[in-house]
């Protein structure tokens, strides 16, 4: 099929990847243009960008997709088919209206659960046991469009965004060849009006751990928000990022460090600090972070 793909982030890459090794031929590959980053805060392309200049595809980075010139180059490129993933801009009807077949959304959820921009994060941090990948049918609405395939898997205990991220990334690029090949036959299914939530996105003043929680909730936080923003709390008035947990036995004071294994009391129970990090520092494990954080046995971590 002739396809216009639309996607940004790393999440999007391995879809572009799938459809190029299944053969489709891509018109244009549509992402958001270059933002400053780094510490010299210049330009840097997007990963979906570096990916399809790489593969030698023709790429475009409007700012706006409303405007008549930019619909007009959109509908001239005469697609079968726009594969959008993580784009990150509207599209108008005009828009989603121009390719024979529309546009098709690859959410990472089970819609109708976690509509919206952080449906991982969400997911994770609800103690959700399950998840999955949907190929959505798109219109006007915030992912309300009819499904038409989707693949469920299930949430591992100690899985963190990045990683559960990295699997549905996968699940999605098989699921959207699947989706083309079979589009002619495949039936649209409305989706149900019970069971919406919508997935907020991530506000970094979510991101402070408050230990009197249950350890349940703060185990979740500190996987859902791993790696960004990160989960953190104060330690001698640096901020330290928690990037993976897991549930342990032990009880404490909220916030007390039970052991130097770094196990922490909550409000209830307790979780194990697994990996960490210190503003302006690499990621360590708990062992290697220790040798030179030596966090003694009783030592309450302050949450701000």
């Amino acid at each position: 099929m002739r396809v216009i793909f639309m996607g940004t982030p790393d999440f999007s890459v391995p879809v572009l990847d799938a459809l190029v090794l299944a053969g489709h031929e891509i018109a244009a590959v549509y992402c958001q243009p270059p933002r400053p980053a780094g510490r010299g805060k210049k330009d840097r392309p997007s990963p979906v960008q570096q990916r399809a200049e790489a593969l030698g595809l023709l790429v475009r980075h409007p700012v706006s997709l409303k405007t008549a010139e930019a619909q007009a180059e959109f509908a001239a490129l005469g697609a079968d088919v726009a594969v959008v993933v993580a784009y990150g801009l509207i599209l108008p009807q005009a828009v989603l209206d121009a390719p024979k077949s529309g546009c098709l959304n690859i959410h990472a959820s089970l819609l109708p659960r976690w509509r919206g921009a952080a449906p991982i994060h969400r997911a994770i941090m609800a103690g959700d046991v399950e998840t999955g990948v949907c190929i959505m049918q798109m219109e006007a609405g915030l992912d309300t469009g009819p499904v038409l395939l989707r693949a469920a898997t299930p949430i591992r205990t100690t899985e963190t965004t990045i990683e559960l991220h990295d699997r549905l990334s996968a699940m999605g690029a098989e699921l959207i060849v699947d989706a083309l090949r079979q589009l002619p036959d495949l039936q649209p299914e409305p989706q149900p009006e019970e069971g919406v939530t919508y997935a907020s996105k991530i506000d970094k003043a979510e991101a402070r751990i408050d230990w009197s929680r249950p350890a349940t909730e703060v185990d979740r936080q500190i996987r859902g928000l791993s790696p960004f923003p990160g989960a953190w709390f104060y330690l001698g008035g640096t901020r330290v990022k928690v990037l993976a947990s897991k549930l342990a036995e032990g009880e404490g004071a909220a916030g007390e460090v039970l052991d130097e294994a770094l196990r922490v009391g909550c409000g209830e129970g307790a979780v194990q600090l697994i990996r960490l990090q210190r503003a302006g520092k690499a990621a360590q494990d708990a062992q290697t972070f220790q040798r030179g954080a030596q966090i003694a046995a009783g030592t309450v971590l302050s949450k701000g």
